[in-house]
Order: structure tokens, then C-alpha cells, then sequence
């Protein structure tokens, strides 16, 4: 598993970037950076962050 930030809102800035500048898809994102999607969309969604498929960002 890759490093990625442990404070929510840092995660959700970074994600958003991974996925603006990399990714056309939290699939792809979570498949390339071996990262257990339910647990992230999980995490996110405690500080009130949902996935939204079509503008593929956090929000």
C-alpha cells in the first residue's frame, strides 16, 4: 500500500489531485495505488466526503 495522508481532510485534498491529474476512476486509483476502496470511501465519508462517479472527485 502506498503512503497516503492519515488526516481526512489532507486525504481528501490529495485524492482529489490523484484523481484530477491521474485517474479517470476511484477503481483505477485504488487498483494502481493497492488501496481498499470501502475503507477509503469509508474514511472520507466520516468528515462528510462522498464519491461522485461522474465528476470523479470527493465532495
Amino acid at each position: 500500500m502506498m503512503d497516503i495522508p492519515k488526516d481526512p481532510m489532507m486525504l481528501f485534498s490529495y485524492m482529489n489531485m490523484k484523481l484530477r491529474d491521474t485517474y479517470a476512476s476511484l477503481d483505477d486509483l485504488c487498483d494502481d495505488m493497492q488501496l481498499d476502496k470501502e475503507e477509503l470511501t469509508d474514511k472520507l465519508r466520516t468528515v462528510g466526503f462522498e464519491y461522485s462517479v461522474e465528476h470523479n472527485k470527493f465532495w
